[in-house]
């Protein structure tokens, strides 16, 4: 039973759910899609492929797209040979602020074999820049590198881990000291 201004309304119930209906303000896609994929290209050279499984864009001030199904992205060189690839279960594109978010078993694989593994990267496209406050792992041929937070270049060529940890393998040289391996 429902009392409105005093008064017994026993019909009012579903007149109440339809003007909460008008009146929220659910946010909807205003484009959605499946199997998407995104080419990007600079000057007649495709820089990546972006690929979703589902995708959907939101308007207005603060317009995104939200890859709730996962995401690969492939970084191509300038012969459109791949160098890098990303992949995430998630992932948000701030349109406005030409940034994007990867979460959930993050992986980036460069085209030396090196791995980084995470749950949370930012990737700021305008300074080509991809990096991370959380705990990161950086598998190399000879090392795994763990640390909280890191930083490097869009293709993961470039790296650094904020505060280490893990064994680093160190290589003698010539005059019998020990020199950390490049």
């Amino acid at each position: 039973m429902l009392f409105a201004f005093g008064i017994i309304c026993y019909s009012c119930e579903n007149d109440i759910k339809e003007v909460e209906s008008i009146t929220q303000k659910a946010i909807r896609p205003i484009k959605n899609g499946t199997n998407v994929e995104f080419l990007y290209s600079e000057k007649a050279v495709v820089k990546l492929k972006i690929t979703a499984p589902k995708m959907e864009e939101y308007g207005g001030v603060n317009h995104y797209l939200e890859m709730k199904d996962g995401i690969k992205v492939v970084f191509f060189d300038s012969l459109k040979n791949v160098n890098t690839t990303l992949t995430a279960n998630y992932a948000i594109h701030r349109v406005a602020e030409n940034k994007m978010e990867a979460k959930n078993d993050v992986v980036v694989v460069n085209e030396k074999g090196e791995q980084l593994n995470t749950e949370h990267l930012i990737w700021l496209q305008d300074s080509s820049k991809i990096y991370s406050e959380e705990f990161v792992k950086i598998t190399t041929e000879d090392e795994i590198l763990m640390g909280e937070g890191f930083e490097a270049n869009e293709d993961f060529t470039k790296w650094k881990i904020n505060k280490i940890k893990g064994t680093i393998l160190l290589k003698e040289n010539k005059d019998s000291t020990a020199v950390a391996n490049p």
